[in-house]
C-alpha cells in the first residue's frame, strides 16, 4: 500500500507567513524613521532657511528710482531739472482687444505707428498684468482728449513720472548735454544694478561726465505677490513688515557749474545762426563763463523717449552737425592766432629783438628756393618790427621768424603752452589737436620721403597753417596763459557739489597747472603791447572790434585757410563755395591792466577774424563788462 504525503504544510505556511510580516514591519519602521528624520530636518534644523525662501516667493523686492541730481549755473539759474509729466501705459489682461484699441488711440492722435511698435518691443517679456508705456509725456490738450473717452479703453491708464527738462532749450546743450534711454552699449559700461528702476542715462556732456554723482543710489520696497507674480493686499502685520523693510532712494547730487547762462545767451545771440564756437574763461582760476557751438540743438526731444527716429536721423544727418560739439572736437589751424606765441619764442630764444626790423614786400621766399610764400597784404607792410608785425598781422615776418627758430624750438615753447595736448577739461570727448615737430612726422608717416620735415613745413607753421590743429578752447586757455603772464589752469565746468537732502555745499578747488616760465619777464609786457595794438591802434587789424569800448583789450585776428590755393592764384570769397572759405577766428582779453576773462570765437568759413569774428568778441565783452558794473 502507497504511502500518502500531506498535500498542504500548515506550520510551513505559518512561518513563511511570520516571516514576511516581520520584514514587512522592519520596513515600514524604517520608512517611518527615514521620513521622520527628513520632517525634523526641514521642520526644525532647516526651519528658518525654508522660511526665507517661503517669504522670497511671497515678497518681490520692486526697485525705486533716485531722482536725478539738479544742474545750476554759477548764478543759481536752474539748466537741467526733472519735471512731472502724464504718461499712457496699457495693462494688457484688462483690454479684450489690443489691436482694436491701438486703432482707436490712434484715430484720437494720442499715438503714431512709431509708438505702437514701440510697445509691441516693450510688451515682449511682460506679463500680462504689468504695465506697458504707450506715450511718455502728454501735453495738456492730449490729456484733455483722453479724459474725455477714458471710458472706452478699459485697460489704459495715465501715470505720472518724473522726466529731465532742460528750461533754457537749446542754450549749452553742448555744456549739458542730454539723457536718453539705455543702450546695449551702456549696459556694458554701467553697474545694472544701480539702475533696475531707471531707464535713462546720460549720453553726453555734463550729463554723461558727472553720470555717477547726478544719479544717485536707488531704493526698494517689498511686494506681497501671489505664486504668479500678481500683487496682492498685505494685511495685518505683513503691511507693517513689508512698510519697515522699505528702502528710499539716495538722490543724485545736484552740480554747480562755473558757467554764466546770461553770458552764455549772450554770446549764442551775438554768433547767431553762423557755425561757430565761442569760449570765455576765468583767466585766475580756469572757470568757463561761456561754452558755445553752434548750431545746437533742443535736449528736451531726447527726453522720455520724445523723438521718432525720423526725427533723430534728421537731426544726424544734418550738413551742419547740430550735434557735434565744435569747441572740444572741431579742430580747426590756428591760422595768425599762433603769431603772439612764435613771437613770444623768437624773444626768448634771441631769435629777435623787440626793435628789430624786417622788411615785408608781400611775399617771402627760402633762400635757394624760388617759391613765394605770400603776405596777406599783396602789397607787403614794408618796414616792420615785432610790434607792429603783431599789430598788423604781418605773414612774412613770421615766416622769417619761423625759419630763425626752426621747428624744434617753435614745438618747444608753444608745447609748454599746451599746443597739441587736452586741457584737461571735465566734460568727454576732449581732442588734442596737433603741434607738428620732426618726431611727429616719423611717426605719422609710413613712407620714408614723407617722414621728412621739410623748411617749407616750418615757413608756414610760422602763422599757424600746415599740420597745426587747435581746438576753441584750446585757443582760450593759451589765451588766458598769456593774459595771465604764464599762470595755467585746468579748465573746468563744475566747481561745486550741492546735497539735495541737506543743501550743504562741496566746493572744488581750482586746479593749477604747471606755468610758463620765461628767462626774461619783460618779455610777456612786449607781447601784452603789441596785442594791445591789435585792438586800440588804427591799423591794428582788431581795431574795429574795440572802437569805442568802455575797456581796453588786448587780442589777436586770425584766418585759417580751408583749402589751398595755387602760388599766382588769388580768389575772392564771393565767387567761391561758402563752405570753401577761410574760418575767422579771434582771440582777446581784458582788462588791459589786470586781465579777468579770456576769450576765442572762430566763425567757419567767416573769412576775415577782423570782420567776423572781432562783432562778436564785442558784443560778448560788452556783456561781460555789464555785469562786472551790477
Amino acid at each position: 500500500m502507497l504511502r500518502q504525503e500531506p498535500i498542504k504544510d500548515t506550520w510551513a505556511e505559518q512561518r513563511l507567513f511570520n516571516n514576511r510580516v516581520i520584514w514587512a514591519l522592519a520596513g515600514m519602521l524604517l520608512l517611518s524613521g527615514l521620513l521622520t528624520n527628513r520632517l525634523i530636518h526641514l521642520q526644525v534644523v532647516e526651519y528658518q532657511r525654508y522660511a526665507d525662501l517661503s517669504h522670497g516667493n511671497r515678497v518681490r523686492i520692486q526697485p525705486l528710482a533716485p531722482t536725478r541730481g539738479i544742474i545750476f549755473d554759477r548764478n543759481g539759474v536752474v539748466m537741467a531739472e526733472n519735471l512731472p509729466v502724464y504718461q499712457m501705459a496699457l495693462i494688457a489682461e484688462q483690454v479684450s482687444d489690443i489691436e482694436r484699441t491701438l486703432d482707436r488711440l490712434m484715430e484720437l492722435d494720442l499715438i503714431d505707428d512709431e509708438q505702437r511698435e514701440r510697445f509691441f518691443r516693450a510688451r515682449r517679456g511682460k506679463r500680462s498684468f504689468e504695465a506697458v508705456p504707450l506715450r511718455y509725456r502728454l501735453n495738456d490738450e492730449e490729456l484733455a482728449r483722453f479724459s474725455v473717452h477714458r471710458h472706452e479703453f478699459p485697460g489704459v491708464d495715465i501715470q505720472a513720472a518724473l522726466v529731465r527738462s532742460y528750461p533754457l532749450g537749446s542754450s549749452a546743450v553742448h555744456v549739458l548735454g542730454y539723457v536718453g534711454a539705455i543702450s546695449e552699449f551702456d549696459l556694458k559700461r554701467i553697474a545694472t544694478s544701480r539702475y533696475a528702476a531707471t531707464s535713462h542715462i546720460g549720453k553726453t556732456g555734463i550729463e554723461r561726465q558727472y553720470e555717477d554723482q547726478l544719479h544717485g543710489e536707488p531704493g526698494n520696497r517689498q511686494l506681497l505677490v501671489n505664486a504668479q507674480g500678481r500683487e496682492m493686499d498685505p494685511k495685518g502685520g505683513a503691511s507693517e513688515e513689508l512698510f519697515r523693510n522699505r528702502k528710499e532712494p539716495v538722490p543724485g547730487s545736484d552740480l554747480i557749474l562755473s558757467l554764466d547762462s546770461r553770458l552764455q545767451i549772450a554770446a549764442e545771440k551775438a554768433l547767431g545762426d553762423r557755425r561757430g564756437t565761442v569760449v570765455a574763461i576765468d583767466v585766475n582760476n580756469g572757470d568757463i563763463l561761456a561754452l558755445v557751438s553752434q548750431p545746437g540743438f533742443d535736449p528736451n526731444l531726447f527726453s522720455a523717449g520724445g523723438m521718432s527716429n525720423e526725427e533723430y536721423f534728421a537731426l544726424q544727418n544734418n550738413a551742419d552737425k547740430p550735434m557735434f560739439d565744435r569747441v572740444l572736437s572741431g579742430t580747426y589751424p590756428p591760422g595768425s592766432i599762433v603769431k603772439p606765441f612764435l613771437a613770444l619764442a623768437g624773444l626768448e630764444y634771441h631769435a629777435v629783438t623787440p626793435g628789430q626790423s624786417v622788411l615785408c614786400e608781400g611775399y617771402y621766399s627760402i633762400p635757394g628756393n624760388e617759391h613765394r610764400y605770400r603776405d596777406w597784404k599783396k602789397e607787403g607792410h614794408g618796414i616792420t618790427d615785432l610790434h607792429d608785425a603783431i599789430a598788423e598781422s604781418c605773414d612774412v615776418y613770421f615766416y622769417m621768424l619761423a625759419m630763425e627758430l626752426g621747428i624744434d624750438r617753435i614745438h618747444a615753447m608753444l608745447a609748454d603752452f599746451g599746443f597739441g595736448k587736452i586741457t584737461g577739461v571735465d566734460l568727454p570727448g576732449e581732442k588734442k589737436g596737433l603741434m607738428p615737430s620732426r618726431e611727429w612726422k616719423k611717426g605719422a608717416f609710413s613712407r620714408r620721403s614723407e617722414q621728412i620735415w621739410f623748411p617749407g613745413e616750418t615757413v608756414i607753421t610760422g602763422i599757424g597753417q600746415g599740420y597745426m590743429l587747435a581746438t576753441p578752447l584750446q585757443l582760450t586757455h593759451f589765451t588766458a596763459t598769456m593774459a595771465t603772464r604764464g599762470k595755467r589752469f585746468k579748465p573746468r565746468l563744475v566747481t561745486a557739489f550741492r546735497d539735495p537732502l541737506s543743501g550743504e555745499i562741496t566746493e572744488i578747488p581750482p586746479q593749477e597747472l604747471a606755468p610758463v616760465e620765461l628767462a626774461n619777464d619783460r618779455h610777456w609786457d612786449e607781447i601784452h603791447k603789441a596785442m594791445a595794438a591789435v585792438m586800440n591802434t588804427p591799423r591794428g587789424t582788431g581795431w574795429a572790434a574795440a572802437l569805442g569800448g568802455e575797456y581796453k583789450m588786448a587780442g589777436k585776428t586770425g584766418s585759417a585757410q580751408v583749402f589751398s590755393i595755387g602760388q599766382e592764384e588769388e580768389y575772392e570769397e564771393e565767387e567761391i563755395d561758402e563752405r570753401l572759405r577761410d574760418h575767422a577766428l579771434f582771440i582777446a582779453f581784458t582788462p588791459l591792466e589786470n586781465p579777468q576773462i579770456a576769450i576765442s570765437v572762430l566763425v567757419e568759413n567767416g573769412g576775415s577774424g577782423g570782420r567776423a569774428a572781432g562783432p562778436v568778441v564785442r558784443q560778448v565783452l560788452d556783456a561781460w563788462y555789464r555785469e562786472q558794473k551790477q
